[in-house]
């Protein structure tokens, strides 16, 4: 019976432990999308003894990037910068991939010299976007032309050859949360009638043709994907969350990547709350390599999880915010230090670098 100590393979990366470090985006970057190198280097690399880390979504365009102070990876500046943070997280024994990001309809004009965001339809966001000069109303997106797609497709392309360049050990492709993919996915923000919408089988083509793009570049081993099974995720919903991600799980199980990590149930922030039962259980039978489920999950709720094989793996994010030895603490069964929200997404060290370990808080 597997537990959540035990080391799995996840595509090409041999992982120690099956806790693995979700995505969390927490800003330090300068204005042009380049990484404050020393804080992210430091930050990661306290965190180097989980399973595998996901950094945070990290740009691959100018056109998917829309929130401020977030990375970027589509050039060689950012690639330069993001070196020093790899290296240091091997140095400590780590292992990290890169999260690819487009953010679709919920990129704000300010952040596109005043241009309209790209999605599969011309349809709005509900909320406020976060831009430079603070809350700002979602605009109405425009929907992506045929021919623009090839060249998105190259973007991520340019952003994972970018993302190995720059000393990851891999990517992940960001399809959840409501962000570009995720628009294309779900029925009520994908209105298309060419073979990029309508049917299931059109609604995935866009992650099906991206995934096989990443993984022609980084090979399919270093390849992961990230869904959203849950209900409404900041607009996005569909009525078929079954069919809809269990044929998307079909596709990506044909390109046999590393790992695909679910994200269900979200119970806070701004991105809504679900009362649709996971999807997980059915996509467990259709994806048969290694799985990761994520959401608000205890050492006990993790730990039944990995032991019952609905999931090879539980990855965490929140918890790693404020506990940057989180393995040791899960392993100890010690209580879990609270993160402080109001520091999320500030500019330096304070709630990002200055959270001790148990045997530091212990000497304290």
């Amino acid at each position: 019976m597997p537990n959540l100590f035990d080391p799995i393979q996840l595509g090409a990366i041999a992982a120690p432990n099956r806790i693995l470090m979700a995505p969390l985006t927490r800003g330090r970057s300068r204005d042009v999308h380049v990484p404050i190198s020393d804080l992210k280097a430091d930050y990661y690399a306290q965190r180097a003894s989980a399973g595998l880390i996901i950094a945070e979504a990290t740009g691959i365009s100018q056109e998917g990037s829309g929130w401020p102070a977030a990375p970027g990876i589509w050039n060689n500046e950012q690639v330069e910068a993001w070196k020093p943070v790899t290296d240091t997280v091997h140095k400590a024994g780590g292992r990290i991939v890169l999260q690819l990001w487009h953010m679709g309809r919920l990129v704000h004009p300010d952040f596109l010299g005043g241009a309209q965001p790209v999605s599969a339809s011309a349809t709005t966001a509900p909320g406020d976007a976060h831009t430079a000069t603070g809350k700002k109303p979602y605009v109405e997106s425009r929907p992506l032309r045929l021919d623009e797609i090839p060249r998105l497709i190259g973007d991520y392309v340019n952003a994972a050859r970018n993302a190995m360049s720059a000393g990851f050990d891999g990517v992940q492709l960001h399809a959840a949360n409501g962000y570009l993919i995720d628009q294309f996915l779900r029925g009520n923000s994908n209105f298309r009638d060419d073979d990029y919408g309508g049917s299931i089988d059109n609604r995935i083509r866009l992650l099906r043709e991206v995934t096989t793009a990443l993984v022609g570049e980084v090979g399919a081993g270093r390849t992961s994907v990230r869904l959203s099974p849950n209900g409404e995720t900041q607009g996005c919903d569909d009525e078929q969350p079954v069919a809809l991600f269990t044929a998307a799980a079909k596709a990506l199980q044909a390109l046999d990547i590393g790992f695909l990590e679910l994200r269900e149930q979200k119970t806070f922030g701004n991105f809504g709350a679900s009362d649709v039962p996971p999807v997980s259980p059915d996509i467990r039978k259709v994806f048969t390599n290694p799985l990761i489920l994520n959401q608000e999950y205890t050492l006990a709720t993790a730990t039944a999880d990995v032991a019952s094989g609905l999931a090879d793996g539980i990855s965490f994010g929140r918890p790693y915010i404020s506990n940057p030895d989180l393995v040791d603490r899960l392993r100890a069964g010690a209580d879990l230090t609270p993160d402080n929200m109001r520091t999320w997404y500030s500019t330096g060290p304070e709630g990002y670098t200055d959270y001790p370990t148990l045997a530091a808080a212990s000497a304290a």
